[in-house]
């Protein structure tokens, strides 16, 4: 046990069974849900794996120091005693996060600002030199999270979030994130054994996504660094062992994916973005309007996308639902359906029973997802 520390996954508001579902399944071991985020226990292997792996996590801390305070100016004296040389060679670019819970401080970007003071004063009382900080690509990140009079400092072994998955370059209007898609996907019960259709595909996320779980590829496979590759512990012989056993939990897909979208600039860019991700042999862009489109076959089919809502794009409400719900009554037999909205009246214009809708949030917005078999 010497070898495993604790660490905690953050993640979207909603999303934190399906996190603890991965973490189980990746074999994480005393886990437990919180808010927003999924604590449990691993060695410096599993955080690699991790951070591969995980499709609803965005970002993997490890907790270094924890200690409590009651004033302005200790807070400083304990982070400035905290031995950072410990963590981080003085040629390193960092960055201090911080997040406040009934404290007495009241900004958390003042918090930031006195943990990085107190970092820069931490090396220069001992060596003489300093750090330099970065807010545009820093090589090592911390978290300071306050609540009440105790502080938890953390290294952030993830980098940029988990939802920069390294494929998408090109995005259309309102694109949703990854890690939102990911999530979205597992909660409609996504698993690859069936046809699956974006009707909206926008930029293609959703499409990337539901490849990447079909075929079991570790979502974050594409990304070009992660923040522990910074660590003075870096172990890059053993990232590539642990890459190389996840990329044999790839498995092959028999199924089709298929996304349309009637704007010509989006299509291009899902397809750039299918590319990158190298997934073109799995998914087929085509233009089209998707109310003029019907079924190619009887196999069932999963639909999952994101279509156009007030706060995001200006749609006639009643008649866009009433539409698609007759087009996907007319033409699209023996399809499960999801979507995402945070219009509580729309879906009642398709005129199709549904399962209760489960609560998310699409970049702070809360909105709900719904989903409707189609008979």
């Amino acid at each position: 046990m010497s070898n495993n520390f604790k660490m905690l996954a953050t993640t979207l508001f909603g999303f934190e069974p399906l996190l603890e579902r991965e973490l189980l399944k990746l074999g994480a071991m005393d886990i437990k849900p919180g808010i927003r985020n999924v604590s449990f226990v691993g060695d410096l292997g599993f955080m690699y794996k991790a951070n591969l792996s995980l499709r609803t996590a965005m970002s993997i801390l490890k907790p270094v120091h924890r200690f409590k305070f009651h004033t302005e100016d200790e807070f400083y004296e304990q982070m400035l005693k905290f031995n950072w040389l410990d963590l981080m060679d003085v040629d390193k670019s960092f960055m201090i996060s911080a997040t406040i819970h009934q404290s007495i401080f009241s900004n958390s970007l003042f918090v930031a600002q006195r943990s990085k003071d107190a970092v820069v004063d931490h090396f220069r009382n001992k060596i003489g030199k300093r750090p330099n900080v970065s807010t545009d690509e820093p090589q090592m990140i911390f978290n300071v999270h306050i609540n009440k009079n105790t502080c938890t400092l953390s290294i952030d072994s993830s980098g940029d979030k988990l939802f920069k998955r390294g494929y998408r370059t090109a995005t259309n209007i309102a694109p949703i994130n990854e890690v939102l898609a990911a999530g979205l996907l597992l909660h409609s019960g996504w698993d690859g054994q069936s046809d699956f259709m974006d009707p909206m595909c926008g930029s293609g996320t959703i499409l990337i996504e539901a490849a990447m779980i079909a075929c079991q590829i570790p979502p974050n496979l594409n990304r070009k660094s992660f923040g522990f590759m910074h660590w003075q512990d870096w172990d890059e012989d053993l990232y590539e062992v642990i890459m190389n056993s996840v990329l044999k939990k790839i498995r092959p897909f028999h199924f089709k994916i298929k996304g349309i979208d009637k704007a010509p600039s989006a299509v291009r860019k899902a397809q750039d973005n299918v590319d990158k991700a190298n997934l073109s042999e799995f998914i087929t862009i085509h233009h089209d309007d998707f109310f003029s489109t019907s079924k190619e076959d009887d196999r069932a089919l999963f639909m999952l996308f994101n279509p156009p809502y007030g706060n995001r794009l200006d749609v006639n409400t009643e008649l866009f639902y009433k539409t698609l719900g007759q087009v996907l009554k007319g033409n699209y037999k023996n399809t499960k359906v999801s979507f995402i909205t945070t219009d509580d009246d729309a879906p009642k214009f398709l005129e199709l029973k549904g399962s209760k809708p489960i609560k998310v949030f699409n970049g702070g917005i809360e909105a709900k997802l719904y989903q409707f078999m189609v008979h």
